[in-house]
């Protein structure tokens, strides 16, 4: 039904302002919220999208005019938007912020949705004719090979070569190849059988498809024990049910491995959306799903905002991993507003880990989730042996010990691979001059009470921050003394690559870190690169989250003492789950596998708990230690920060802002009806890329307690004059306190 005539839109900009803007439109519709529209604002045109729709004021002055409608129908509509509607009240996120973020960038600049047909590539004519004439072995040539026989869908292509895009580009320019449209249910590929599912791996199975409505699950497996497997299933259930399934990964670097499983499986097309696509390629995903086309969507983070009409079944892997929190923006968790999608849409939820986050744990312990276990690895595979290896007074090669050297020489005689496993890129932590001290820090993000060492890159040409990115070379001497005798000093990627590569001539030797995965696919190339021969990996965290490498035999884990003293109260937590998911990718086809940890504290308890009990001793400890000192997930965080230039606005800001929170505080309540206040205060990190931080800490029992009082607070919050002088934001429920 029509609408009064003098009704307005109520449109939600990506703005940081926590309000609608009205908007006079011809005819306005109900049918118009969840649409976008493009608007004036002031001299700029904007794309917005209508949040509802009200009447006029009529005392007020005539309205702008929207310019244009861009949707026939909206495209956030019934539960995404209700969703979208919570995420915003519960992150106290401006709405057209919240919106925005939903949206890929190209419908975010108000380009139309666009077709989902699929892509392929097939040879030309000419292509045909000059084929012969390609250098033999050369990847153009092996790609026109593969099209000689058939047009090839994308899907497809990545399966069956690596590093095609830049071979099908190069065969493009000379008219070679052509890409062309597709119906995307022309490429559903034959699904192939998979293992037998283990006793374990079917009772989850089982109790997944049992399902019929919203319940949230956590899959706990043991490295190694098929939790995929159980994905897959679950997945083949839901998709039998005329159903859409999203799946989540942390890493771009898992998604390859993983969608060439699921489409070798599933007998599906399956969609991918993560960074490392580009904007139409996300923007094509986002539409075939919301137009229902997409059955399977696999993504990172931003995923999570995929539309489902035909939700069947939501899952999260590696659910405890900290890159499912956004840590800018929009503050939000891709795991946590999984688990509020998934109740709207009433579907099933699947959380899986080796070392599922502690509030994850603590609700299926309690039974707020149902817990499904896997306690042995799959097939014949057994688990690792660990051993720690103590280096006090030991002499060190880049870091390794000779213990270490030798079991890697061992591993590799032995026909194994190798990972070396460094959580630091770059090639030293520090250059220092080794006669008068100086050190080279970041100029802007160090203080002079606490420094910031710049990182050595480039075997000591280069030094980067890798806080705020800012590089410069190395200088040739000492800006102090003048002396020649700078040195790096520690160990990086880089430089335990540069000592390995030198020990072990004719093996190779491949870092996999930030700085050597940047380009597309880079990943998988390198994996690929080393195949099955004995070679060694060195990398950071980025390999610790779900590979499967089945030729790995040996774990070496170098420089581990750093997260054993911090003063962050998740530090050993991160520590267990990083430390067991990298000893996991040893040995896990038919060879055995061994776990090296190489440490100065050998009898810090932490190491002696997960090495005699496991993850789950460890874990049961540590929430016993949360729940004393009131740490999540006993209590619920919300942290206020800021930043300017100088360092007094910031807390002059969080210190006004305190004072707006203590004036909501009823004082009949009782001190438990309002959260504890602990602040302001210089951040951990106090200075960040030339600006000054310092943040306020609020800390209730009850989420209720805690959101309440910030419902009360933020509107006098943002009209602090305070707050004009700095750029502020808030975090509900932070993963870093920095």
């Amino acid at each position: 039904m029509s609408e009064p005539a003098d009704a307005v839109l109520q449109v939600a900009l990506p703005l940081p302002l926590p309000r609608l803007f009205d908007y006079a439109a011809p005819d306005p519709a109900a049918g118009d919220i969840g649409g976008r529209v493009r608007v004036p604002f002031g001299p700029r045109e904007l794309v917005g999208v209508v949040a509802a729709i009200g009447a006029a004021d009529p005392g007020a002055p005539e309205l702008r005019p929207i310019l244009a409608r861009l949707d026939p129908a909206p495209l956030l509509r019934g539960e995404l938007l209700e969703s979208l509607h919570w995420l915003a009240r519960y992150t106290h996120a401006p709405l057209g912020e919240v919106l925005a973020t939903a949206l890929p960038a190209a419908l975010r600049r108000g380009e139309s949705l666009p077709d989902t047909h699929a892509w392929a590539w097939r040879l030309t004519e000419s292509g045909a004719t000059a084929l012969a004439g390609l250098r033999t072995g050369s990847r153009p040539r092996r790609l026109a090979e593969l099209l000689r026989e058939a047009p090839r869908d994308e899907d497809a292509l990545d399966a069956l070569m690596d590093g095609w895009h830049s071979a099908a580009r190069s065969l493009r320019q000379r008219g070679f190849v052509e890409r062309i449209a597709v119906p995307a249910s022309q490429l559903a590929p034959a699904p192939q059988a998979g293992p037998v599912p283990s006793a374990e791996q079917q009772a989850a199975i089982d109790a997944i498809a049992s399902q019929a409505g919203f319940a949230p699950m956590l899959l706990d497996g043991v490295t190694g024990s098929g939790k995929t497997e159980v994905y897959l299933h679950a997945i083949a259930h839901c998709l039998a049910r005329g159903r859409q399934a999203l799946v989540l990964v942390p890493e771009i670097g898992l998604t390859p491995q993983l969608l060439q499983r699921f489409r070798a499986r599933l007998g599906v097309p399956v969609h991918a959306t993560h960074s490392g696509l580009n904007d139409g390629e996300r923007a094509r995903t986002w539409a075939a799903a919301f137009r229902g086309e997409a059955r399977v969507v696999v993504g990172t983070r931003s995923a999570v905002f995929t539309p489902l009409p035909d939700a069947g079944l939501i899952v999260v892997d590696e659910e405890h991993d900290g890159s499912y929190k956004q840590q800018d923006g929009i503050r939000y968790h891709a795991r946590d507003f999984a688990l509020v999608r998934a109740k709207a849409l009433g579907v099933p939820v699947l959380l899986g880990s080796a070392t599922p986050s502690l509030e994850t744990l603590h609700n299926a312990t309690s039974g707020r989730y149902g817990y499904l276990r896997l306690s042995q690895r799959a097939g014949d595979a057994r688990p690792p042996a660990v051993r720690v290896v103590d280096v006090r007074k030991r002499p060190l090669e880049a870091g390794l010990s000779a213990q270490m050297l030798e079991a890697i020489a061992t591993a590799l005689a032995d026909g194994g691979q190798v990972l070396v496993f460094r959580n630091r890129r770059g090639y030293a932590p520090v250059l220092l001059c080794h006669d008068c001290g100086w050190s080279a820090q970041c100029p802007r993000c160090g203080t002079p009470e606490v420094g910031r060492p710049m990182t050595v890159h480039a075997h000591g040409r280069r030094l980067q921050c890798h806080h705020c990115g800012h590089r410069r070379p190395s200088p040739p001497a000492c800006p102090d003394c003048a002396s020649l005798a700078l040195q790096p000093q520690g160990v990086g990627t880089e430089r335990i690559e540069e000592v390995l590569a030198a020990r072990f001539d004719g093996v190779p030797v491949l870092r996999i870190d930030r700085g050597s995965t940047q380009r597309r696919d880079a990943m998988q190339r390198l994996l690929g690169e080393l195949g099955t021969r004995p070679g060694i990996l060195i990398g950071t965290q980025m390999l610790a989250k779900g590979h499967d490498l089945p030729g790995l035999t040996l774990v070496c884990v170098v420089g581990i003492d750093e997260g054993l003293h911090s003063a962050d109260f998740r530090a050993h937590e991160k520590l267990a789950q990083l430390l067991i998911q990298v000893a996991g990718r040893a040995g896990r086809a038919q060879r055995p596998g061994q776990v090296l940890l190489q440490t100065h504290h050998p009898d810090h308890p932490l190491l002696a708990t997960l090495i005699d009990g496991g993850y789950h001793a460890f874990a049961a400890e540590e929430l016993e230690q949360r729940a004393a000192a009131g740490f999540p997930p006993f209590a619920h965080l919300a942290l206020l920060r800021a930043e300017a230039k100088h360092a007094g606005p910031p807390l002059a800001f969080l210190q006004a802002a305190r004072m707006a929170l203590e004036a909501v505080r009823d004082p009949a309540a009782g001190d438990d009806a309002s959260p504890a206040l602990s602040g302001p205060m210089p951040a951990p990190m106090p200075r960040r890329a030339g600006m000054h931080r310092a943040q306020l800490l609020l800390s209730a029992g009850a989420r209720r307690t805690l959101h309440a009082a910030l419902h009360a607070a933020l509107p006098a919050i943002h009209a602090l004059p305070e707050a004009r002088k700095v750029r502020w934001s808030l975090d509900v429920d932070p993963v870093d306190l920095y």
